[in-house]
């Protein structure tokens, strides 16, 4: 059981702090899709891709004490930023989580928008469509976000940028 959780909180190493659940979720889409050992589960969501299930255990980690969810409030929403407690650190040091390249990637990812990562994890969703038809659906179904077809372009170089790093 906690060896997903393993793997969940050393994503967030790697990370450094990743600020805000979108962004997690995302974040944890994409690895997943570019061929790292992620498990949850993941459904078509107004956002994109969206996990019941990581939700689920990034409030285990909380409650365990692993992980520490800041919630601050930033205009008229609030925003969480997580980060291993040093209690998560330990007990990742006495459980070795083996994703090589795995650092790379998600700082790479943190560095980016949640915007652009929205569109980049809905492009992987549709992955077994043509790219036109994945244009389609973006257009379609994220409509209020008014990605460009240049964005679009960018979400696939991204995507093999990525892939790039892991080989």
């Amino acid at each position: 059981m906690l060896k997903d959780h393993a793997k969940l909180m050393q994503a967030i190493l790697v990370s450094g702090e990743i600020v805000g659940r979108k962004k997690l979720q995302k974040m944890i889409y994409i690895a997943k899709k570019v061929d790292f050992p992620f498990q949850e589960r993941f459904q078509f969501h107004f956002y994109g891709p969206y996990s019941e299930e990581l939700t689920t255990r990034v409030e285990e980690l909380c409650n365990m004490g692993f992980l520490n969810e800041l919630r601050e409030k930033k205009g008229g929403y609030f925003q969480y930023r997580y980060t291993l407690t040093d209690a998560g650190k330990e007990f990742l040091s006495l459980n070795e989580v083996d994703m090589p390249f795995l650092q790379d990637c998600l700082i790479d990812m943190n560095d980016q928008n949640a915007r652009f990562l929205e569109l980049v994890s809905t492009v992987l969703y549709f992955d077994n469509l043509p790219k036109e038809e994945v244009a389609n659906k973006v257009f379609t179904l994220k409509s209020s976000q008014r990605y460009t077809e240049a964005e679009i372009d960018d979400a696939y170089q991204y995507i093999e940028s990525l892939k790039g790093k892991i080989q």
